[in-house]
């Protein structure tokens, strides 16, 4: 539900006003003075402030000015006397949402509050963007409250979850929650990288350092300089990279590549992978050291089949997301579509979902999504159905690993790495799946390779 601070010494209309709120679903807090309430704020994530321009220890104009330099997308209201008025218009100027006057109208205040904070329900957190939808699973809103404690303080933060499960959403969501929060956000995918010009893309090179260094260039470290850089995939980056990157945050500084020059960098670092950091450890892929570094606090993220309450949640939202974008009219999901659904076991997560669903809508001929609208991938996974059949002839060439029953699948993925020489890339081409999901498999059934 959405967060709503309240700011006035006025001890009876701040608990009025709470009542109001709450009464209507929404979250209020309150505080007497200007410190106690931007105390909060830092503290706190809100998605919405009311305050009194007149204060005993600050004015409605320094409250805002701190709450925008502190988070800028977050909407406030001046609370004022009639004689204030002409000072709230002013102060709209300066990036006031709106302004109340006194007496209080419990319907307008509803009003604004709805307007400006609405819309925040326990299916859609106040800080994600509208396109994410975080679903009924008690997993996943552990991993938002943890979000949540953690996003006002500077901790280096690793998130780990499968390909589509929400990491840069979450990433995200913390950055908008810090104290950080007027500062860049940038994000990069260490895995689309490739190695040889990680250093370049993470700490910059100057002129002439290499082949192809025509220009200058500023790494994202400096980009992001007083905000948030977030790492995702960083278990993909090389060992030469990792000891470059581990330098650089120990030291807070960065050296560009061909200058000696060290520059100090002030970067909150947010870490996501969806492999197993500990057992790269183990395997010499992945410095120890690095990994306590950016491993300070960590949020793992449930996959899809581990939120089976989500899934026909998350299809009939995307349902009507793709009417929208389509022009369509499907009106619902089938009975037999349903159990697909269910039965399937989403190794792209959300994502995956998303697409399928939105495929669907496309190719529905009527107003319901029938399996025939489906991949024949989905309609025809059985776990149950393999294991009666006793599968087990293993062949990574022929054998499909979305196909395969759970109980089979190990057998399948370590054949399949045997016959490719344990080059990883290439068992994931034979599999017919990507390089992730396969890592994912591996640290899934904890296969030693």
């Amino acid at each position: 539900m959405a967060k709503i601070l309240i700011i006035d010494d006025d001890i009876f209309i701040c608990k009025a006003i709470q009542k109001q709120l709450s009464n209507k679903g929404f979250n209020a807090e309150i505080a007497f003075s200007g410190n106690a309430g931007l105390n909060l704020f830092r503290k706190q994530p809100f998605d919405l402030v009311l305050c009194d321009f007149r204060l005993p220890d600050k004015d409605g104009l320094e409250i805002l000015r701190e709450v925008k330099r502190l988070n800028s997308r977050i909407p406030v209201i001046i609370i004022t006397a009639y004689a204030d008025v002409r000072m709230a218009v002013k102060l709209m100027k300066q990036g006031a949402s709106d302004y109340l006057t006194k007496p209080l109208q419990p319907e307008e205040i509803i009003s604004l509050a709805t307007k400006l904070a609405g819309g925040k329900n326990e299916e859609s957190s106040a800080g994600f963007p509208d396109d994410f939808l975080m679903g009924k699973s008690p997993a996943f809103h552990k991993a938002v409250k943890f979000a949540e404690k953690v996003a006002p303080t500077g901790i280096a933060v690793l998130i780990e979850g499968e390909t589509g499960t929400g990491k840069e959403y979450v990433a995200r969501f913390i950055h908008r929650y810090s104290n950080r929060s007027h500062k860049p956000f940038v994000a990069v995918d260490c895995g689309a990288i490739p190695k040889e010009l990680a250093g370049s893309e993470l700490f910059g090179h100057i002129k002439g350092s290499f082949t192809g260094a025509v220009n200058n260039k500023t790494g994202v470290f400096q980009q992001a300089s007083g905000g948030t850089l977030f790492l995702d995939e960083i278990g993909n980056l090389s060992y030469a990279t990792q000891v470059q990157l581990l330098r650089t945050l120990q030291e807070k500084t960065v050296t560009r590549i061909g200058e000696n020059k060290p520059v100090k960098v002030d970067v909150r670092v947010i870490a996501a992978t969806n492999e197993n950091l500990s057992q790269m450890v183990e395997q010499n892929r992945f410095r120890e050291d690095l990994l306590h570094r950016i491993n300070e606090f960590k949020i793992v993220l449930p996959p899809l089949r581990e939120r089976p309450e989500d899934v026909l949640f998350f299809a009939g939202h995307f349902r009507e997301a793709a009417n929208l974008e389509l022009g369509t009219r499907v009106k619902g999901i089938a009975e037999e579509t349903r159990r697909v659904f269910e039965r399937y076991e989403w190794p792209g997560n959300i994502r995956e979902l998303k697409n399928v669903v939105k495929r669907a809508v496309l190719l529905a001929q009527d107003e319901m999504l029938t399996p025939e609208t489906l991949p024949a991938e989905i309609i025809n996974f059985s776990g149950v159905n393999h294991l009666q059949g006793k599968t087990k002839e293993i062949n990574s060439q022929s054998g499909t690993l979305k196909n395969a029953a759970s109980g089979v699948e190990k057998e399948i993925i370590m054949k399949a790495i045997e016959d490719a020489g344990y080059n990883k890339s290439k068992a994931a081409r034979n599999l017919g799946i990507d390089r992730k999901t396969l890592y994912n498999k591996i640290n899934q059934y904890g296969i030693d390779i």
